[in-house]
């Protein structure tokens, strides 16, 4: 599985997320290690580090900046499925590491 130079975008997310359909990813890979920046609807600018498997399972961790300038942290376990179209759909399990550490969903689709 690789994730270097793909575009993604929430499609579907729990409503303690501060993400959604017009928050962009972007994703980089070398070898194991992925990254990512992402922005757009309640992420002024934000960042991903983490680690995939040799099943394509990412292990990560994320840090963003909101419109109002509140630092967010948290982590990220993100499982991939190929789509029918070839495009990749994730499913992350993510919780927050900083205020209310809420738990949740999301799915983020290629674009």
């Amino acid at each position: 599985m690789y994730y270097g130079g793909r575009l993604f975008r929430a499609v579907e997310t729990s409503s303690s997320s501060q993400t959604g359909r017009d928050t962009i990813f972007k994703y980089e890979q070398i070898g194991d290690m992925v990254t990512a920046t992402y922005a757009g609807g309640e992420v002024r600018f934000g960042q991903i580090l983490g680690r995939v498997d040799a099943d394509g399972i990412l292990n990560m961790r994320y840090q963003h900046l909101t419109p109002d300038g509140e630092l967010m942290t948290g982590w990220c376990e993100t499982t991939p499925e190929i789509l029918p179209n070839g495009k990749m759909r994730l499913h992350e399990k993510w919780k927050w590491t900083c205020g209310h550490r809420e738990r949740g969903r999301s799915i983020l689709d290629e674009i």
